[in-house]
């Protein structure tokens, strides 16, 4: 099977293997170690054989391809008008902070959350305004919901311009259902929010869970909103550089247009463009059915394995993406509530004693979590599960 297969990665000069000591297991950076779909590396390979790279156009096919793959997977159809290309999400992220705020604007976000959020937020001199999450038990199995009395407050404070909001969120693995949609929106819009929606993850559902465009909920919210989305974690081509920004309104893209020349992230490489309309086809969409059931499977051998071993670190409940986040809190904390041990610190020890690498919660805005990355094979599951396990128990003690 195709996700079965190890592929060996040092040496390629990747951030996940090479940045890491020999002999350290990568469990942290959403990086996939699967090859991409067969049909993605055949365009590549066949833009290769030109010999040739120099400045890319993007040819109009492009955006048909974008706006036929999103009507027929999310039902969501945007204009191609409506679409900016550029290199990466992150830089998305940042033009976007800096089209609709100034030095001093405070910025929503709902922590837990992707590390660069509080980075983009704060190099542009804005605030970080954040509503956490909340944690909601069920069945034994934790998991998160909006705030939405404190987003309330937030959005109506006078600084606040915008709210970056993750969809599927990175790290709780929430897949946000309609109505919570349609709260964060009326939120947003009540208090004239720009509601920025972080989208990259939404190719990832877990069977029986199904993911909405944020600008899908209502033609209101599709005026008023930027969504932000990538092929580069679905089919794993981040190195690639291509991402899209969609907004309806003009006023809206115009600033984001300006904002992203002003920043000079304009232009792409042509892999990028042949790599994302190979993705966006039947044999790309077959591949990544593929490829959510064997996360699914990745997910469910998690659970029960960390549910046996280490049945003091609960694992949040996935919907979306392939990012477990895991309870580390028993280890963390004593039972007076002090800090014992840092996450960082853990991250630290399981990287020197057991050589795994995994996430730790500070830098998504919350101590006693640890995020794991189970986009590997089988046998480098298993492997870094055990170390995990092992290094947790060690700490424990």
């Amino acid at each position: 099977m195709p996700f079965d297969k190890i592929i060996p990665r040092r040496g390629t000069n990747c951030v996940k293997w090479d940045t890491v000591p020999e002999g350290v297991l990568p469990m942290w950076v959403a990086d996939m170690d699967f090859e991409t779909a067969p049909c993605v590396q055949e365009a590549v390979r066949k833009r290769a054989e030109h010999g040739v790279f120099g400045y890319t156009a993007v040819p109009a096919s492009y955006y048909d391809s974008v706006c036929d793959w999103f009507s027929s997977r999310h039902g969501w159809r945007p204009d191609p008008s409506w679409i900016i290309y550029c290199p990466g999400l992150v830089p998305a992220m940042s033009a976007c902070v800096s089209a609709f705020t100034q030095p001093g604007d405070k910025v929503i976000i709902m922590s837990p959350v992707y590390n660069c959020f509080f980075s983009s937020i704060r190099n542009y001199g804005c605030t970080v305004l954040d509503v956490p999450l909340l944690t909601v038990v069920e069945d034994g199995v934790p998991h998160y919901e909006i705030d939405f009395e404190g987003l309330e407050r937030a959005a109506s404070d006078p600084g606040a311009k915008m709210m970056m909001f993750c969809s599927p969120h990175n790290p709780a693995g929430r897949v946000w259902t309609r109505e919570e949609l349609e709260r964060v929106g009326r939120i947003c819009l009540a208090h004239g929010i720009v509601p920025v929606s972080d989208e990259i993850h939404c190719e990832f559902t877990i069977p029986g869970v199904k993911f909405m465009p944020f600008a899908s909920v209502s033609p209101e919210f599709e005026r008023a909103c930027v969504t932000l989305c990538s092929p580069s974690k679905a089919f794993n081509i981040a190195g690639l550089q291509i991402s899209n920004i969609i907004c309806a309104d003009p006023e809206i893209r115009a600033r984001v247009n300006k904002a992203v020349n002003v920043n000079e992230i304009c232009d792409v490489n042509p892999f990028g463009v042949v790599a994302l309309q190979a993705a966006y086809t039947p044999e790309g969409l077959e591949w990544l059915t593929e490829l959510n059931a064997r996360i699914a499977s990745n997910y469910l051998r998690l659970r029960e394995l960390l549910g046996a071993e280490l049945p003091e670190c609960r694992v949040y409940r996935l919907e979306g993406t392939y990012l477990a986040w895991l309870d580390i809190k028993a280890l963390c904390f004593t039972p007076d509530g002090s800090l014992r041990i840092s996450s960082v610190d853990v991250e630290r020890s399981l990287v020197e004693v057991e050589k795994v690498k995994v996430s730790n919660g500070v830098m998504y805005g919350q101590e006693g979590f640890l995020r794991i990355n189970m986009a590997c094979p089988p046998a480098l599951l298993e492997d870094g599960l055990g170390r995990i396990v092992r290094g947790i128990k060690r700490l424990m003690i």
